[in-house]
């Protein structure tokens, strides 16, 4: 049945008409929990607030230890399997230190952390602590809480600069640490030029480093994505031989010689031992950093899954 519209039902839809579109532009141009369009060279200064770093101690005690075991056991490694193909080579060399040690490992993935984990064989896992970037998993309480939970990990600034006193107290304290001297994910899969963070913590509490090779992990969860990509690809981990602080040397010295084991560990992971051996000096620093080409088609070389190859045969 048609009904009539009065000339005040038609101001009233064209006013709702008009409400309606008002609000849909406001929505689309408010900046949803973003800081305001001022720049900031017109904003007011204010007084920089104090920095204050998350305990994480708590984390390190025997009802947190217990949580963590089941949280990693029975929940973070059956995930990881069901994700990711993890293959893992290279534990042998634990075996030739007693620990604690420094763990020094690329990094392009979100799945980089609980890959080392997983792999350590359950001594090793249970007494290893992990860097974390402090802007990024220590700016809110239940990520920082939930992290230090899970991964056992500890604050570290990475924009001031500034060296934290923890790896160094956890060493002591007969904790080894996992550092990424990369400080960050690489953005196209490749490795990035190391800092000297984890140099100055090995040398300063002479313990050996050992290196630890990732290659996959981009391909299976390159950064941006929240996820792993479908169908389980493979992903290696392999614990290359030891690196020892000689005395006397400096800092920028041994990140060098950390740096090369670890592209000696990867170079030995994709070929085979001998292959690497030969391999003249510098080479496989080089092939880890990647060839100096556009960004899109180092990318694109990053994301294919590696090569894993199959149990060796003896030799008769």
């Amino acid at each position: 049945m048609n009904v009539p519209v009065t000339a005040a039902g038609k101001v009233v839809v064209g006013m709702t008409s008009g409400l309606r579109k008002d609000v849909a532009m406001v929505a689309r141009g408010w900046r949803w929990g973003r800081r305001p369009m001022v720049p900031r060279s017109a904003e007011p200064f204010m007084q920089p607030k104090e920095s204050t770093t998350f305990p994480t101690a708590w984390a390190r005690k025997p009802v947190a230890n217990a949580v963590r075991e089941v949280v990693q056991k029975a929940g973070l490694n059956p995930l990881l399997h069901r994700v990711v193909t993890p293959v893992v080579g290279g534990l042998d060399v634990l075996d030739t230190v007693s620990g604690p040690v420094v763990f020094v490992a690329n990094h392009t993935s979100h799945l980089d952390t609980p890959l080392v984990l997983c792999s350590l064989p359950d001594g090793w896992r249970r007494k290893t602590a992990v860097a974390a970037a402090a802007d990024y998993f220590f700016d809110t309480w239940w990520r920082a809480t939930s992290a230090s939970l899970a991964f056992n990990v500890f604050p570290i600034e990475r924009r001031s600069g500034a060296l934290s006193s923890t790896p160094a107290e956890l060493l002591r304290q007969g904790w080894s640490v996992l550092i990424f001297p990369e400080g960050t994910r690489s953005p196209d899969g490749w490795v990035r030029k190391f800092k000297l963070g984890a140099a100055f913590v090995a040398a300063e509490a002479g313990v050996p480093v050992v290196p630890v090779s990732l290659r996959g992990s981009f391909a299976a969860m390159p950064r941006g994505r929240n996820w792993p990509v479908p169908g389980r690809q493979a992903v290696t981990v392999r614990f290359g031989r030891p690196v020892l602080p000689v005395r006397g040397e400096g800092p920028r010295d041994l990140a060098r010689r950390i740096e090369e084991a670890v592209a000696r560990t990867a170079d030995e992971d994709a070929t085979t031992w001998w292959e690497a051996s030969r391999r003249p000096a510098g080479a496989s620093e080089a092939a880890l950093s990647g060839p100096k080409v556009s960004s899109w088609r180092r990318s694109w070389e990053a994301t294919a899954p590696p090569e894993v190859r199959g149990p060796r045969q003896v030799w008769r």
